[in-house]
């Protein structure tokens, strides 16, 4: 069984700065305190509310990971399998599961 990083929504942010390489606020003021992920679906970048951090493992939950394009994932609102932003993360690939919710805000664009 994987169990959650107890790193709370203060070390989430920061994971996400790191991996992102800027903080949530640059060049998005008031779209959310998340990250910005990538929906490989659509092609489209969507800005990010957390909302709860972390959560059980309970349940399904859709793999956030990094990629060329920072934080991706498959799919996206509007997709159909699209899980409302409950995410599961391996922060440092050591196969244990980061958990929780951080729903993706439409629309999306087409840069970060």
């Amino acid at each position: 069984m994987r169990r959650t990083l107890g790193i709370g929504l203060a070390g989430l942010a920061l994971a996400f700065v790191a991996a992102w390489g800027h903080s949530a606020t640059d060049a998005r003021a008031g779209r959310g305190d998340g990250p910005i992920v990538f929906v490989r679906s659509q092609g489209l970048y969507f800005d990010s509310i957390i909302t709860a951090d972390p959560i059980p493992p309970n349940g399904r939950f859709q793999l956030l990971e990094m990629g060329p394009n920072g934080l991706e994932t498959d799919l996206g609102p509007g997709d159909v399998g699209y899980l409302g932003g409950r995410w599961k993360e391996d922060f440092d690939g050591d196969g244990e599961f980061h958990y929780f919710l951080c729903p993706l805000l439409p629309p999306g664009r087409e840069a970060p």
